[in-house]
């Protein structure tokens, strides 16, 4: 069984999304914000984060970037939430802060569609494994 963190501060999204994985077999660990975020990613190891990218104090960015430089946890897959319509990998980079680099790997949309969700989360948790 895969185990998915999601870390976002909305927590009625939190557990709307835990119903859904465990529902298909996953396992789910949270944190309600990114420092908490970056302190469960290094001790659970989860095979998928997944990340709002709006949160107080350190955001979705942030908290990714601070993940691509921990060797520890820097090769986990990471899907972004976002609720800014019409995002595109360009406009990620660009709130990123680095046009040349992406600190996610994919993305969905807010409000969620859950058959989308557990497709992306599929494919990134198998790419992960190869």
């Amino acid at each position: 069984m895969a185990k998915i963190l999601i870390i976002d501060d909305d927590s009625d999204i939190v557990e709307a999304m835990r119903v859904v994985l465990e529902n298909k077999g996953y396992g789910v660990v949270s944190a309600e914000n990114g420092k908490d975020g970056l302190i469960k990613a290094s001790l659970e190891k989860p095979e998928l984060i997944i990340l709002d990218v709006m949160m107080p104090g350190i955001d979705g960015f942030e908290v990714a970037r601070e993940l691509k430089k921990n060797v520890v946890v820097k090769n986990i897959p990471i899907l972004m939430l976002t609720a800014v319509k019409k995002k595109t990998g360009f406009d990620f980079k660009a709130e990123a802060g680095d046009p040349d680099w992406l600190p996610v790997d994919d993305y969905c949309d807010k409000p969620l569609d859950y058959e989308v969700l557990l497709e992306r989360v599929a494919v990134l948790i198998s790419r992960s494994k190869l």
